[in-house]
């Protein structure tokens, strides 16, 4: 594996992870009785749409800053009204998200992102920036996570993805998505 191999794959790996753990969470609310998905919870956003959808939202929004010249995300053209129309936006903002990791040089880590938040500017690093995507993402899948738990429906296992010696725990996913396990843990 090349310097730059080993330098970009942890944000690789959390980009696969975020990928897998969104799909599970996906399948958990497509299996929720009529108007669960909708239900009020307790959480930071009221129902598990609503933390999802902001999720998605927040996904968009920074690969639009960190994507520099590489081509957007295509605008979703359906809706978010079931979890069904969600999980197909939600797959293809994975899906480029990991595709921009895996194109990813250790040279392009330095650059500067600029981050235009409503009470604030400020610049980061594309690494940092990407590591707080990351980071955002695993603290609202554990939100929605507990939400399941309240629910019909049993919250999916979300944590084996980057293990190296559980490869049993995930080969229905990888085969899912066409992916195998040389490429998951490379």
């Amino acid at each position: 594996m090349s310097d730059d191999d080993m330098i970009c794959r942890p944000l690789r790996q959390m980009a696969r992870n975020a990928l897998l753990s969104n799909r599970r969470l996906d399948i958990a609310c497509m299996a929720l009785a009529p108007g669960e998905w909708e239900a009020p919870r307790i959480s930071f956003f009221p129902s598990l749409k609503e933390t999802m959808v902001h999720l998605l939202n927040a996904d968009r929004w920074y690969a639009d800053m960190i994507r520099g010249s590489r081509p957007g995300i295509p605008v979703a053209e359906g809706n978010r009204a079931t979890p069904t129309d969600f999980a197909s936006e939600r797959a293809t903002v994975d899906g480029w998200m990991v595709a921009f990791c895996e194109d990813l040089s250790a040279s392009e880590l330095s650059r500067e992102i600029i981050n235009h938040w409503p009470d604030r500017t400020f610049t980061e690093t594309l690494a940092d920036t990407l590591l707080h995507v990351f980071l955002h993402g695993q603290h609202h899948r554990g939100q929605i996570h507990a939400m399941l738990a309240g629910s019909s429906v049993a919250p999916p296992q979300l944590d084996e993805f980057i293990q190296a010696n559980v490869p049993d725990l995930r080969a229905p996913d990888l085969a899912a998505l066409g992916w195998d396990e040389a490429w998951l843990t490379r």
